[in-house]
């Protein structure tokens, strides 16, 4: 049996929001409902609900869609197209689908591309709840097992480090970039480089947004206080703001006290170099506090985001 992941890997796309978009087209007063989506996202972001109550929030534009079985034949005749030609070479007739998304959403595809099996999340079509766990992770070999037991899994294809579970399972397991498949160990070391990329540029965005909010915030504090002290008290204020930021957006951790406590830890060794800087610069050279409280900002940047990384946020 060959284990193939949906989204990304045999389709090209996300096929749940495809045909969340294509709902939209078909009834705009759909998108009505994007404020309640988006709070739904703020607040899985946030660590306020669970990835699973995220996902009813989103679904919740379900219940206000009109013949849902209809859309969902003219949703697959416009986007077929997108089942990539390389799966449809290599499909073998005890092929099985594994993915988060929807059940109702990929059956009738698999029906039509004469694929048997099928794992998904099962999700009421009429009115968006979910009706099991969110098959994603380590909850697809639970699902596997469940309905499979120890049959062997010669390869398995995803696009997606979040199998990595299921592509320890199989005898081969591939990583899927569009057209190309690298064997897992490659696939999980390039993914790796390009996620700590991805993160320290996203770290660099949140370190300016902090910049400033470290110059504004020790500005207005020295309008009435010592420069030095200014420093320490606007520190404070945009830490508070780049743990949240970071936490959320940039290694997507959920807030935590204990969290916070080691993400200001982890800018000691930065906080110290800012110090020196401020206090030598202001005293003994007598500049501007804004152009110094600038320039200790851009200093340290390497060390605090491998600290937070792999100390304060590290998952």
């Amino acid at each position: 049996m060959n284990v193939y992941d949906f989204d990304k890997t045999i389709y090209k796309g996300d096929s749940t929001l495809d045909f969340y978009v294509f709902c939209i087209k078909k009834q705009p007063l759909l998108i009505l409902l994007l404020p309640i989506q988006i709070l739904g996202f703020i607040k899985y972001k946030l660590g306020m609900i669970t990835k699973l109550q995220f996902k009813e929030t989103f679904y919740i534009f379900l219940k206000y869609v009109k013949n849902t079985d209809v859309k969902l034949i003219d949703f697959w005749i416009a986007n077929k197209h997108r089942i990539q030609p390389w799966y449809i070479k290599q499909q073998k007739p005890d092929d099985l689908i594994i993915s988060a998304s929807p059940e109702f959403l990929l059956k009738p595809i698999c029906n039509e591309l004469g694929i048997l099996y099928l794992i998904a999340s099962v999700v009421d079509k009429d009115t968006g709840k979910c009706l099991s766990e969110n098959c994603y992770g380590i909850e697809k070999t639970n699902r596997y097992y469940e309905s499979y037991g120890d049959t062997i899994i010669n390869e398995f294809y995803s696009d997606s480090l979040t199998d990595t579970p299921m592509a320890k399972m199989a005898q081969k397991s591939f990583g899927v970039k569009d057209k190309i498949h690298i064997p897992w160990n490659e696939f999980e070391m390039s993914n790796n480089h390009s996620s700590i990329k991805k993160e320290f540029i996203l770290f660099i965005f949140v370190g300016i947004v902090n910049t400033i909010n470290g110059v504004v915030f020790s500005s207005i504090f020295s309008l009435t206080l010592d420069g030095t002290l200014a420093f320490i008290l606007g520190y404070a204020g945009s830490l508070t703001i780049s743990y949240i930021l970071n936490s959320t957006f940039v290694f997507k951790n959920t807030l935590s006290w204990v969290r916070f406590v080691k993400f200001c830890i982890s800018y000691i060794p930065n906080f110290v170099i800012q110090f020196v800087m401020v206090f030598v610069f202001l005293h003994y050279f007598n500049l501007r506090e804004i152009i110094v409280y600038t320039m200790s900002a851009i200093l340290g940047v390497p060390i605090t985001f491998l600290m937070v990384k792999f100390f304060a946020l590290r998952k």
